[in-house]
């Protein structure tokens, strides 16, 4: 066979070979990585519309998806804050409004008293009832006899100017000429002992379902159809992070093994002694710059474990050796804590540590990119402002990143690329005061080593937590009173910055302002984050010097506080943050010798979830814990924050759900390292797209 042949066979050529598809489109659909028909194959459906049946109006519940078919009884035009289209439908049984915000006379007049329409959508309780905003619908003369489906409809992940209708038309297309050719690379042992689905079966369930198929598991993504494709998915992102990592190891890097000499000055200064558990880290950061390729590990430990001067360790440790270290932190409060940290740490060794923010003013920031790039600095802590343009390394070893999530991966990206200017790749510490779950790191951290600060500093006192509804806020502000007065110092968490009708969520402008005149004898705080840095670190300097008795303030005090005075923290709306973020805004407090208390404040009333979920925080303080529990409740979206990375999603692996197949990809990676090569590298190109630089930030 020709090579032309094999290619036109493999489903690999251009879109523009499938009828409907010219540039324009093409275009389009490469916004959402599809560039050939085989990507249309495996552009799977992230989850399932169930039109096998109508629901009888009556039985819709809130926030149920729904088929229902109705007469119309009345439509007009509504206006107010949003003109809007209100269409009222009788079933026979009850009555339903269909709402369209966007609408055209054309439609207005289709939808007449008498006309049958057939809506599909999410039904929400409005002002008026039971009403669906803006559902696909379509409008009929008379009662049609049949308007279900044999089959679920599958709902594909789209781009703008491709709604679904078009893009179920392409995968059916493709799908039709190329499946055939589809090769299934699984290893046959993994196959025959989990006595798997061809590929090809799996693929034809998944976008077409027949009228046999389970509706309920292919609802729920447990049809085993499903679980063959989320196997190979899971398979595919282990194995491409894990290319990288070995393709990272080939480039050279600095041989950091100085004496320890300053690590061993700094220890004798510290005036507490390191726990088992950080001493271990420190060792094992120190192998890492003793190679001669870079080193990427993460170090998450919980809140208070002390991963900061385990960092100090590795930095003193290229700084002995000649090389420079650059601190990076997302927030200019976390970067200011680390500057105060290393400062007090560095500086009495003779290590000169230099402060880089976008806040500098001109003069101070020449003069700290001059040191930089001299190599006079040592150290260089700040925020984003350390991999722009102007700011050239002189000799970067070591990159220390704290909470990358945070961050771009382009951003963290162009701070890696700083220090291979020298023909040598930087070592790398990523810091995570959010531990990630096993089975998270494998498919996301397969290209790092490990570490867990799993131990805190003896002494410690557990913060005491407390669920409370918002009803009682007279008690609570009485104990914030009683706990200033005593000296103590508290923080009063509220979301959101100014008030929102929508989701009645108390402003911390107004919170701020109500507690003033509550507490005269008190002095009351207030920062956020659109407040201006000068502004914002005065009041933090004003906190942590003790002038200040009470900070009220948004989540920007997530990371990067540490006023060990501070042991009450109150936070309103506790119901609307994740476990993660509710662990580490009690992390704040309990720093200091005395009993802290966290007071979880909620908005009655409470669902069955929210009402879980703060009892977890309550029953727990183990950081590890909260997070498995979060990653179940949230998904690894919210707990990783892969929205603001811009990481690719999975496609129809879920972490939580299929957390049992993963020993299954341990086994099938072992299987495939005794294959060809080129067969992995076939896997991770049929379901990765685009991560190759990113997966080695």
């Amino acid at each position: 066979m020709t090579e032309k042949a094999q290619y036109i066979q493999s489903g690999d050529q251009p879109l523009t070979i499938l009828r409907g598809v010219g540039e324009k489109l093409a275009a389009q659909l490469a916004r959402i990585g599809i560039v050939s028909c085989q990507d249309l194959i495996f552009h799977l459906p992230f989850r399932y519309e169930d039109r096998t049946q109508v629901c009888p109006v009556y039985k819709l519940q809130h926030g149920q998806q729904a088929l229902i078919l109705g007469a119309v009884e009345t439509a007009h035009v509504q206006f107010g804050r949003r003109r809007s289209l209100l269409v009222r439908l009788n079933d026979g049984g009850a009555r339903i409004t269909m709402r369209l915000f966007y609408f055209n006379a054309q439609q207005q007049k289709a939808l007449e008293q008498g006309q049958w329409v057939q809506c599909y959508g999410e039904a929400r309780l409005g002002p008026n009832g039971m009403e669906m905003i803006h559902p696909e619908y379509r409008v009929h003369a008379i009662e049609p006899e049949s308007i279900t489906t044999d089959v679920l409809t599958p709902v594909y992940p789209t781009t703008d100017g491709v709604g679904q209708a078009r893009m179920r038309k392409l995968v059916n297309q493709a799908f039709e000429q190329f499946a055939h050719a589809t090769q299934d690379y699984l290893p046959p042992s993994i196959r025959q002992d989990l006595q798997l689905l061809s590929l090809d079966d799996a693929l034809h369930t998944v976008h077409a379902p027949k009228a046999e198929d389970d509706i309920n598991s292919l609802l729920n993504g447990t049809h085993p159809a499903q679980k063959r494709l989320a196997l190979e998915e899971l398979l595919a992102h282990h194995l491409a992070l894990r290319a990288n990592r070995e393709e990272r190891q080939q480039n050279p890097a600095p041989v950091i093994k100085p004496d320890g000499e300053l690590w061993q000055q700094l220890q004798r200064s510290l005036g507490f002694t390191l726990t088992d558990a950080q001493q271990r880290v420190v060792t094992e950061l120190e192998q890492d710059l003793a190679q001669a390729s870079p080193g990427l590990r993460l170090v998450q430990g919980d809140v208070g474990s002390g991963k900061t001067v385990v960092a100090a360790a590795a930095a003193l440790h290229a700084v002995e050796a000649g090389w420079q270290v650059a601190i990076m932190a997302p927030t200019e409060l976390l970067a200011e804590q680390h500057r105060r940290n290393f400062l007090a740490w560095c500086e009495p060794l003779g290590v000169n540590c230099v402060w880089l923010t976008g806040r500098l003013a001109a003069v101070k920031r020449r003069e700290a990119t001059t040191q930089i790039t001299s190599g006079e600095a040592q150290i260089a802590i700040g925020t984003h402002a350390l991999f722009q343009d102007e700011v050239e390394f002189h000799k970067l070893g070591l990159i220390v990143v704290d909470e990358q999530h945070r961050f771009g991966v382009g951003q963290r990206l162009a701070l890696k690329k700083k220090g291979e200017q020298q023909g040598l790749a930087p070592h790398q510490i990523i810091m995570s005061a959010t531990p990630i779950p096993r089975s998270l790191s494998m498919v996301y951290y397969a290209d790092m080593d490990v570490s867990n600060i799993d131990e805190l500093p003896p002494g410690r006192i557990p913060v005491q937590t407390v669920v409370l509804a918002n009803s009682r806020r007279d008690e609570v502000q009485q104990r914030v009173r009683l706990a200033c007065q005593e000296g103590r110092q508290a923080y009063w968490v509220c979301p959101l910055i100014e008030e929102s009708d929508a989701l009645q969520a108390q402003a911390a402008e107004e919170t701020a302002k109500l507690l003033t005149a509550q507490f005269t004898e008190l002095n009351v705080g207030l920062v956020h984050s659109r407040m201006k840095p000068k502004e914002k670190d005065t009041i933090m300097a004003r906190f942590r010097g003790g002038e200040i008795n009470l900070l009220v303030a948004t989540t920007v005090i997530e990371v990067g506080v540490d006023v060990p005075n501070a042991s009450l923290m109150i936070i309103e709306n506790a119901e609307r943050l994740g476990l993660a973020q509710l662990h580490q805004l009690r992390g704040r407090v309990g720093r200091g010798s005395s009993q802290s208390v966290c007071v979880l404040m909620y908005q009655a009333p409470l669902g069955q979830k929210g009402k879980k979920r703060l009892d977890i925080l309550r029953q727990t303080s183990d950081g590890f814990e909260i997070a498995r529990h979060d990653l179940e409740q949230r998904g690894p979206g919210e707990l990783m924050g892969t929205r603001q990375t811009g990481e690719q999603a999975l496609k129809i692996a879920n972490i939580v759900r299929d957390q049992a197949l993963l020993l299954t990809v341990e086994k099938a990676v072992h299987e495939l390292d005794q294959q060809d090569v080129r067969i992995k590298q076939k896997i991770i190109e049929r379901w990765v797209k685009s991560k190759d630089q990113y997966a080695q930030v």
